[in-house]
């Protein structure tokens, strides 16, 4: 059997069409995912095999996206490290925030398969629900991303916190960093060797960052990550997975995100696509990057922008489509129909 469309793409080999997934693809607003969700919290989906699983398969029997996407959350690895962590409605929120030296001594680098045995689990699960229809993905937050949750203890408009431990204590910020590192590059390879046939580390506050700042920190910890992925014999014995590497706010940072050592970069609604290519398109493939927000658009304009996205990224092979950032829980389910029918019309090759 063929190697899937999705993963191909991934390793810029030619393809009959271009590949489509959505980032949050399944979430709140599916019908199906509502109803799953009333049952149980946010947190007990995550940790519960059979739903995490349940609601993963969705929006593959509904839209036969080319990717699934495991269901979860990146802040799933902090408990395990110390850090507890609740979901309110108005986000996450850290009950004891790091907040010195001391604090980042405390953290524990957990063994994913002891203290996150329901993620492997239901990626297993996952895999047997899939049936070879497509490829799993698995991910998790960039160390970076992770720190700036843990110590500012929930999100940020500004990230003051992190920042002020970044500047005024950069011995402690880049031993938080390297604990995560670890933790995460554990985490994945995990995931890996349960069955994720990709990976993809989400780093979505980098775009924070000043260039200078985003090389020492964000992309040094992303690269820490995966340089131990491609050292492992976990990642040898599944082929090489490909490995994403989605900032958000990625355009400042183009020619040193080609060093991640990453195979795809995720892009943003804000960059030019084609931009992107030309920078990072012989060193990398690139996914991406409808602005979530045209989904809201009548359904001319939102094939017209589809069109505007394929035609940046040049038809070269080496791109999947995706959206710039998470679907939003306000979106029509058709408008996601019509975005899939639409990247499989204007861009099949055959």
């Amino acid at each position: 059997m063929a190697e899937h469309l999705f993963l191909r793409a991934c390793r810029r080999e030619p393809t009959e069409r271009v590949p489509v997934w959505f980032m949050r693809q399944a979430g709140r607003y599916l019908p199906e995912y509502r109803a799953v969700r009333a049952g149980a919290t946010f947190w007990q989906m995550c940790r519960t095999p059979e739903l995490a699983c349940q609601v993963t398969l969705q929006p593959i029997d509904r839209f036969g996206f080319d990717a699934a996407i495991l269901f979860s959350d990146i802040l799933v690895v902090l408990p395990p490290m110390g850090l507890e962590v609740e979901f309110p409605e108005g986000g996450p929120r850290l009950a004891a925030p790091v907040a010195s030296a001391a604090d980042v001594e405390r953290l524990a680098v957990p063994d994913p398969a002891d203290e996150l045995p329901f993620v492997m689990e239901a990626v297993r699960q996952i895999r047997r629900g899939l049936a070879d229809r497509a490829p799993l993905i698995g991910f998790a937050g960039a160390p970076f991303t992770l720190a700036c949750y843990a110590v500012e203890g929930g999100g940020s408009k500004n990230w003051e916190k992190t920042k002020r431990m970044m500047f005024g204590d950069p011995a402690a910020f880049r031993a938080l960093l390297d604990r995560l590192a670890r933790t995460v590059a554990l985490y994945l390879e995990a995931q890996v060797e349960a069955g994720a046939q990709a990976v993809q580390l989400f780093d979505s506050w980098a775009g924070a960052l000043a260039p200078a700042d985003f090389r020492e920190h964000a992309l040094a910890a992303a690269r820490q990550v995966f340089d131990h992925l491609r050292g492992s014999a976990t990642w040898a014995r599944g082929g090489g997975v490909p490995i994403i590497y989605f900032v958000n706010g990625v355009s400042p940072y183009l020619d040193d995100v080609t060093t991640s050592g990453a195979d795809v970069l995720g892009v943003d609604w804000r960059a030019d696509l084609a931009e992107v290519r030309r920078r990072v398109g012989g060193a990398m493939a690139v996914q991406g990057n409808l602005d979530p927000l045209a989904l809201f658009a009548p359904e001319d304009r939102l094939r017209q922008r589809v069109a505007d996205v394929l035609a940046a990224a040049g038809g070269a092979p080496g791109h999947v489509f995706n959206l710039g950032h998470g679907i939003l829980p306000a979106t029509d389910p058709a408008s996601v129909q019509i975005v899939v029918d639409a990247v499989r019309e204007l861009s099949s090759r055959g």
